[in-house]
C-alpha cells in the first residue's frame, strides 16, 4: 500500500524531530561532562521503547519505522552511556 505524500511528509518531519530532540541533551552532557540531571530510569525505559519499536517495525516490515527508531535508539543510547560513564567517573 502506497503512503500518501502528505502522510509521508508528516512522518518524515516527525521522525526528524524525534531524532534531533536528543541532540541538545547530548551536547549539554558532553560539554559539561555531567549527566547528574538526567533520569537513569527514564532513559532505560526510552531505550527499551525504541528497541521494541525496532522489533515491531521489523515484524511489520516498515522500514521508515525501523530506520527512525534505530536513529532514536542510537541518540538516546548515547545519553544513557554518558550517564553511566560520567556517574562512574565521580
Amino acid at each position: 500500500m502506497a503512503v500518501p505524500p502528505v502522510a509521508a511528509a508528516i512522518g518524515t518531519v516527525a521522525a526528524l524531530m524525534s531524532i534531533t530532540s536528543f541532540a541538545p541533551q547530548i551536547l549539554k552532557i558532553w560539554k559539561e561532562k555531567d549527566a547528574s540531571a538526567v533520569s537513569l530510569r527514564t532513559y532505560v525505559v526510552t531505550v527499551t521503547g525504541f528497541a521494541c519499536w525496532i522489533a515491531y517495525g521489523i515484524l511489520i516490515r516498515a522500514w521508515p519505522v525501523i530506520a527512525s527508531n534505530i536513529a532514536c535508539l542510537l541518540m538516546s543510547g548515547a545519553v544513557l552511556l554518558m550517564k553511566w560513564r560520567f556517574e562512574r567517573a565521580r
